[in-house]
């Protein structure tokens, strides 16, 4: 098993991408954290893994716009466990708009959960990290870090902002042998990419079928969703892989939508 009794922090891990890492992280033998704004949702996550084993997870409520509510959901995590091994910042949303029509008040919403968030929880976690001498710190970017679709302003530049933030923690924790990278998958069928075609459709005046066939998979070598399993899989290469030979880099899961 490749993180036996590693402590692992998902953010956003109550469903979706965050819940399949989850999973794969407890199927490897880690002890993980289920954060999540739901708490009810990530208690039950967290008894379903537990259930499955090797490992073990736990579930907490996580804002993690909030600097006092990170800090004080790591802190139980030291309490419990006494150390965290890997940071999964996955927490995420997502508003589509014209940039003329894009509201404020939305801009700063989603530029606080993806990126605020990533800061704060790397900034909760990465003292423990240099402490024992090694950590992963895993942001979920997207396709979107590299390239740019119409009415999605604020999370191009967030998805963008992460990759910088990843390589200056990869060099500010190098020394110590904590590791920074970022996840980038294409379009991975969950409900917040299921939100978005009826959107999409309506604001671009377009069929929902041609919102799929050419603005979301388009640009894919054979039309086909990423899955949250391969997304899950990448996770477990950048927590397994225990040094700084890969750290400050970003690995675009996307079926060739975007080829680095």
């Amino acid at each position: 098993m490749k993180l036996k009794n590693k402590v692992c922090i998902v953010t956003g891990s109550a469903s979706g991408i965050g819940l399949a890492i989850a999973r794969k992280y407890v199927s490897e033998g880690a002890k993980v954290v289920i954060a999540d704004l739901k708490l009810e949702a990530a208690v039950a996550a967290a008894q379903e893994l537990t259930a499955t084993g090797p490992g073990e997870a736990i579930g907490i409520a996580m804002d993690v716009t909030s600097e006092e509510a990170v800090n004080s959901g790591v802190a139980a995590v030291i309490e419990k466990w006494g150390r965290v091994d890997v940071l999964v910042s996955n927490a995420g949303i997502q508003i589509v708009n014209r940039i003329e029509d894009y509201a404020f008040s939305d801009w700063k919403k989603m530029l606080a959960i993806h990126l605020d968030g990533a800061f704060l929880t790397t900034k909760a976690c990465i003292p423990y990290m240099k402490a024992q001498k090694g950590g992963a710190i895993i942001y979920m970017g997207s396709v979107h870090s590299h390239e740019a679709s119409p009415l999605k302003s604020a999370y191009v530049t967030a998805k963008h902002g992460l990759l910088g933030l990843a390589r200056v923690v990869a060099k500010e924790g190098g020394p110590d042998g904590v590791r920074a990278n970022v996840i980038c998958p294409g379009f991975v069928k969950t409900p917040l990419v299921e939100k978005q075609i009826p959107e999409q459709a309506q604001r671009l005046g377009i069929s929902e079928d041609e919102v799929v066939s050419k603005m979301m998979l388009g640009g894919t070598v054979d039309t086909q969703f990423t899955t949250i399993e391969d997304v899950a899989e990448v996770a477990l290469l950048f927590a397994g892989f225990e040094t700084n030979a890969l750290t400050g880099q970003s690995l675009v899961v996307s079926h060739g939508w975007y080829m680095q």
